[in-house]
């Protein structure tokens, strides 16, 4: 099978919105994905929601990751009630925009079908305020989007969102260091090794290996409790960072890192059609196959 790298659309939403912050200095989204640790694993929470990404990884964690590494330092402040949240945002605009998240997405209503939470976290930029209404770059697919103060403020309180205070934001974006994304990545392997042992497991969550094995028996049983999340999120960003990662690392001289990050992105990628179609038994099969490849993947970046 020919390798091309993939390109279009996907739920990068904070990559995007830090590229967006960024400005012309940002390195592709690619890499700025890759940087944060979010290829590096796989979990099942203790509520058995699967995540293709490290077990006790978060995006806040991999926000702040992506930045040190690439030489960027921002401000990141949070908590408080709404009246502080509201001008600490609009103050803030005054000077350029904000990354905003993260925030529920059940309540941003300019986006079809959202009528209250969902228990989904979104991450977007701030650009202005008119007239009661925040101006928002929403990298899901709405530039310039508008929503009334009071929307925002409750989708901005995250009360689904366990990893992070309520009315989060950064600002402030320097560039102290100039790396370039080659060095950055030639750099991240640790950090890699770091997730693929497995350890940073939260109590109830499994990781990695018993985390595909566990949401393969879970499809065999209960597939209802987990398809749509599956179908709508998890398989789309879980095979789109791979194939990221995969592709980045193959730039970087780590050739039997990329070739097993690709062997998973297509694995991963394999899973949506039979989700949708309802063939959970050729979805149990591929992370069957999907299992083992999480110690090959960390055994190759240590060669």
């Amino acid at each position: 099978m020919s390798e091309t790298t993939y390109a279009g659309s996907g739920p990068y939403c904070y990559s995007h919105s830090m590229a967006m912050m960024m400005g012309a200095a940002a390195p592709d989204v690619a890499v700025i994905e890759t940087l944060t640790g979010s290829p590096y694993g796989m979990q099942l929470t203790e509520e058995a929601t699967p995540y293709f990404d490290p077990a006790g990884w978060t995006p806040e964690i991999g926000i702040d990751h992506a930045l040190t590494a690439l030489g960027w330092s921002t401000h990141r402040s949070g908590g408080g009630d709404e009246h502080g949240a509201h001008d600490r945002l609009l103050g803030a605009l005054e000077t350029g925009p904000v990354l905003v998240g993260p925030v529920e997405m059940g309540h941003l209503s300019y986006q079809p079908g959202r009528t209250g939470p969902l228990g989904a976290d979104h991450y977007l930029v701030a650009i202005g305020h008119e007239g009661g209404h925040l101006v928002l770059h929403d990298p899901q697919g709405y530039p310039y989007a508008r929503l009334p103060w009071a929307q925002f403020r409750d989708a901005w309180r995250a009360d689904t969102v366990d990893y992070a205070a309520p009315f989060t934001m950064r600002t402030r974006f320097v560039r102290e260091r100039d790396v370039a994304p080659a060095d950055a990545l030639r750099a991240s392997p640790p950090r890699a090794l770091h997730w693929l042992r497995g350890d940073t497991a939260p109590p109830g969550a499994l990781a990695n290996h018993d985390a595909a094995l566990a949401l393969a028996d879970l499809l065999s049983t209960r597939p209802e409790d987990v398809q749509e999340h599956l179908i709508h999120f998890a398989v789309r960003v879980g095979a789109r960072r791979l194939a990221d990662a995969a592709h980045c690392l193959r730039t970087v001289d780590l050739p039997e890192a990329s070739r097993v990050l690709t062997r998973q992105a297509r694995l991963v990628g394999a899973l949506q059609h039979p989700l949708v179609t309802g063939d959970t038994a050729t979805a149990a099969r591929l992370l069957v196959d999907l299992a083992p490849t999480y110690e090959e993947l960390r055994a190759s970046i240590q060669l």
